[in-house]
């Protein structure tokens, strides 16, 4: 007998009884969706290039491409110097290798931060004045002639009380002299050092929209990043992870958190000698960053290391294995962005991440054409959350340039506009 055969089921719940729990439920829905909106898609940039704000001119990307390629030419000439450098295989370091720099000629800082924090250092008043006025107007004349990087922004001094009124009126003088002959740049961000507090964050809304006042700004437009590298960030004293309430406290205007290896890692009395990116106290606050700011919008970078590709050739080719082995397990935890200090940590950070976006990248355009034609890959149909992590794989590689549009399309049967809405489903 078919269920047809049987007449009418019986149920227990009628249309008021689904209306009921969808309403005693749409409360907590309008919540989940306002505080977990979902992952962003568009461009992040894969690194974060500081520099002090009294070495910031109009050309500094163009020059630290051009100070990336001299490095290479001094001490890997080609794919196969490069190879040896880092350990990494011959023929793969030769498959991106004219990638690498095509990049460093095109595009060598994706990020740019102008640091008036540790990088800068503490200056007379005076002095550091004119490093802000001069470091403003050096990013508007660098995005009026074209060679600004797509993303740019300022690192001022914290909120805490000793350098919470240096910080501001320098933060003030730089978005002054930047908006003197143009508008706010497309993907500038503020970056907020040693976060204690969600009262901190609090506060840097309020400067935001006084921000905005004060010079003329659309409300809401400034957006900034929290730099986590403080214990109290992670962890409050009541024991709740601090960086949560931190990243809803900010009205949505906060664009990411930034991992600072050294503060952090040095303030849990880690021995100089053994602070590092790969440090299990550091690894440990990455996952409670990973999770605070999943489904939010909010992106992660990881941090810094400082041993740099500077000196003779063997210590060069030291710093490069280094920073290529750091990117790469970066990449492989979910942690797309970090940081660079100098020119030199440019190639291995485009030849990781390169390598990174390529590995696999046929299988994962297989998976993807027989996801998109409603076939399973190899007897296993992938889930949406899998064929959306796929998909998020190639829009990166597209937006860096480790992968084109024309190879997405080949291998996917489908433009990277549709997969890119593919790397967007958001859950309902």
């Amino acid at each position: 007998m078919t269920a047809a055969d049987r007449g009418p089921q019986r149920t227990g719940l009628s249309a008021a009884d689904l209306d009921a729990v969808d309403a005693a439920l749409a409360p907590a829905d309008a919540d989940r969706l306002a505080r977990y909106p979902g992952d962003r898609t568009d461009r992040q940039p894969v690194h974060t290039v500081y520099v002090p704000a009294d070495r910031v001119h109009a050309d500094l990307a163009p020059a630290w491409g051009a100070q990336a390629r001299e490095a290479l030419r001094r001490h890997a000439a080609g794919p196969d110097a490069l190879a040896a450098a880092t350990g990494l295989p011959a023929a793969d370091v030769a498959d991106v290798w004219d990638l690498v720099l095509a990049k460093l000629d095109r595009e060598p800082v994706e990020d740019l931060r102008v640091d008036l924090e540790d990088g800068y250092g503490t200056r007379p008043d005076a002095e550091e004045d004119a490093d802000a006025l001069a470091a403003g107007t050096a990013l508007a004349a660098a995005v009026a002639a074209g060679t600004a990087p797509p993303y740019l922004g300022v690192r001022f001094k914290s909120l805490e009380a000793g350098t919470r009124r240096r910080g501001l009126r320098s933060l003030d003088l730089l978005l002054g002299a930047l908006l003197a002959d143009a508008g706010l740049p497309a993907g500038f961000v503020l970056t907020l050092p040693k976060v204690t507090s969600v009262a901190q964050v609090d506060a840097m809304v309020d400067v935001c929209r006084r921000l905005e006042r004060g010079h003329g700004l659309p409300d809401g437009v400034l957006r900034f990043e929290i730099q986590v590298e403080t214990p109290q960030a992670v962890l409050l004293a009541d024991g709740t992870a601090g960086v949560a309430p931190m990243v809803h406290a900010a009205a949505g205007r906060c664009s990411g958190l930034h991992f600072g290896t050294y503060d952090y890692t040095a303030a849990l009395g880690v021995a100089g000698g053994f602070q590092a990116l790969d440090h299990p106290a550091a690894d440990h606050a990455k996952a409670v960053l990973q999770l605070a700011a999943a489904g939010t919008g909010v992106r992660v970078s990881d941090g810094s290391t400082n041993l740099l590709p500077v000196g003779d050739r063997a210590a060069v080719h030291a710093g490069w294995a280094r920073h290529a082995r750091l990117v790469r397990r970066s990449l492989e935890r979910g942690f797309y962005q970090g940081w660079d200090l100098h020119p030199a940590q440019l190639p291995t950070r485009y030849l990781s991440t390169y390598l990174f976006f390529r590995t696999g990248l046929t299988s994962t355009g297989q998976r993807l054409r027989h996801y998109l034609a409603g076939r399973a890959d190899g007897g296993a149909l992938d889930e949406p959350a899998t064929a959306q992590a796929l998909a998020a794989a190639l829009v990166r590689g597209a937006h860096c340039g480790a992968v084109t549009a024309a190879e997405v399309a080949a291998l996917t049967g489908a433009d990277l506009a549709v997969v890119a809405a593919l790397a967007d489903r958001r859950v309902g």
